[in-house]
């Protein structure tokens, strides 16, 4: 007799200087039946992140909260978190996020995938699992998406609107990451998700989205006006150009990925250039990338991009949107 064996989930929640918001991660995470275990990486907090998060628990033996003493990033401390999971799948859920009811059933339920997500609905700043916004209405269905498909919807390409599938915070079969040897690139503090999907990808992990929503993100009109350290900007381009460096690309996904790259370098000469006006001031910066002239067109692109970008833009809220809107 066939007896068929419930595929489990390990949740994994990085958190510093998350106690106001951890609560809720971890309650809608332990509240999921499919979830084995919450694992809870403290990231060298300076509040009481880890208590909160083990209060929250309320005893479940399958609440595992690990602190680290120096903090390392997302990346690193999800790595910490990859290390001792043991479920079928692994999802990472943000401290300030939270999931909704029956979300990792319904996911269980697309077959024949390595990677499964589903959409997310942006909810306030203050908002709880029991103080939603009006649910948009949305055509339930499964899409497959490839590498250049993924690729193309996180870069923004003039006349199109960018949908940053980035934000996707899919199941993944653990199994394929152990075969395949893949894990979070610890170099990087921006864009991790989306370079490990990326890599994901490239090993032809077959990637499924369905439209129907079981992820609460939560939106803070900060961000809108939030920038991006060199460092982080420089790490993310270098990770761009190793994934063009991959033998075997379609044209297709050679194309969108390199377009990505240029993209991402860009943003960080821009930056760079900024960084040196502040420093040495508008002529010394100048002088400075002329010492590097294939800097310049690039520069020159993205302060053009940026005023021009500054005048058209109006501040538009995410609150009660999905991150899939027209599927």
């Amino acid at each position: 007799m066939n007896t068929h064996v419930p595929l489990s989930v390990s949740v994994i929640i990085t958190a510093h200087d998350a106690a106001a918001t951890i609560a809720d991660a971890v309650r809608t995470a332990l509240a999921e039946p499919e979830t084995a275990e919450v694992i809870v990486v403290d990231d060298a907090s300076h509040d009481q992140t880890a208590a909160v998060a083990t209060m929250a628990g309320q005893g479940d033996s399958r609440l595992i909260v690990i602190r680290c003493d120096i903090n390392g990033g997302p990346a690193a401390a999800r790595n910490r978190a990859l290390q001792v999971a043991k479920g079928d799948f692994v999802a990472v859920l943000d401290a300030d996020d939270f999931l909704l009811p029956g979300r990792f059933a319904r996911l269980l339920k697309v077959h024949d995938a390595d990677m499964v997500a589903d959409n997310i609905l942006f909810v306030a700043e203050d908002a709880s699992p029991d103080d939603l916004p009006q649910m948009p209405q949305v055509n339930p269905t499964v899409i497959d998406i490839g590498l250049a498909a993924f690729v193309q919807a996180n870069h923004s390409v003039r006349g199109s609107n960018r949908q940053e599938w980035g934000f996707l915070k899919p199941i993944m079969r653990r199994a394929f990451l152990q075969t395949h040897g893949l894990r979070y690139d610890e170099t990087l503090r921006l864009g991790e998700d989306y370079d490990l999907y990326v890599r994901m990808l490239q090993k032809q992990a077959c990637f499924r989205v369905s439209t129907q929503v079981g992820y609460a993100a939560r939106w803070r009109a900060s961000s809108l006006s939030s920038r991006h350290s060199t460092a982080d900007l420089q790490a993310l381009h270098l990770a761009a150009r190793s994934h063009l460096a991959i033998e075997g690309l379609k044209s297709a996904e050679r194309k969108a990925l390199s377009v990505h790259a240029k993209e991402l370098r860009q943003r960080f000469l821009l930056r760079d250039f900024l960084d040196r006006r502040a420093e040495l001031g508008r002529a010394g910066a100048l002088l400075s990338a002329s010492r590097r002239p294939g800097t310049l067109l690039p520069i020159a692109r993205g302060v053009l991009s940026d005023k021009l970008g500054a005048r058209r833009q109006v501040p538009v809220s995410r609150i009660g949107r999905l991150l899939i809107e027209h599927p």
